[in-house]
């Protein structure tokens, strides 16, 4: 498992590829914010991912969800977790101080019906 800064000049470059390369296909997402004004939130809870993309002229990055975007306004950092090409997390601070932990995961399988 690997944490490295992604660096502003490659966001872009960076969440295309994760989004169109199918790693995030079939994902789900937790998202944490944290800050002093607002204590820890929970924003979304085991939610299906479709894609992460940043918009470097609204200076925006959007984390794109079955029922919300999370949109986070000036990022100021961004630090991915990952194993290989995994993507396991994602960790922006923004322009006010905000951190977003967005956990990503494998939907749970059902166990296989015994009855037939």
């Amino acid at each position: 498992m690997t944490t490295r800064r992604v660096e502003k000049k490659d966001w872009s470059t960076f969440f295309d590829g994760a989004s169109k390369a199918g790693g995030l296909e079939g994902k789900r997402a937790d998202i944490e914010i944290s800050g002093p004004q607002l204590g820890n939130q929970i924003a979304a809870k085991s939610v299906p991912v479709f894609g992460v993309v940043y918009n470097p002229k609204d200076d925006v990055l959007e984390i794109a969800l079955e029922s919300l975007d999370h949109l986070i306004r000036h990022p100021a950092e961004i630090f991915v977790e990952e194993t290989g090409t995994v993507l396991l997390s994602i960790s922006v601070k923004d322009g006010e101080g905000m951190q977003h932990l967005i956990r990503l995961s494998d939907p749970l399988a059902l166990p296989a019906d015994t009855k037939s």
